[in-house]
């Protein structure tokens, strides 16, 4: 675990969720300003920040622990997203690029804590 975790392509991945969600929050009506887009923005924040702090830590157990909570951060994310469809507020084509990446993220934290 020598390496710093602004190498790691998962959280470089997870840095690019984070900025999507800030571009999409701004579509939503300003009525959801303080309820789900902040929702959304915590969620999506706290996917790439349990990244680096697990990657931080010197313990294999404690990285895996926090991948395990980036990994809840990620579906919660998802389902954010994916009631903003059903509620008309986003469309499928503005979050797909997103839950791509959200997608792409689950398979590289499992794939990661199998090697742990």
């Amino acid at each position: 675990m020598g390496s710093c975790y602004k190498d790691l392509i998962i959280w470089q991945k997870a840095m690019e969720v984070a900025k999507n969600v800030y571009v999409l929050v701004k579509k939503l009506p300003k009525d959801e300003t303080y309820a789900l887009s902040d929702q959304m923005r915590r969620a999506a924040v706290s996917i790439p920040s349990n990244i680096a702090e697990g990657q931080g830590r010197a313990y294999t157990r404690s990285f895996s622990q926090f991948l395990s909570i980036a990994r809840g951060s990620a579906l919660e994310l998802e389902t954010q997203l994916q009631l903003c469809v059903m509620i008309q507020y986003l469309s499928q084509e503005d979050i797909q690029p997103t839950m791509d990446l959200l997608e792409e993220i689950e398979r590289m934290i499992h794939s990661i804590k199998l090697k742990l």
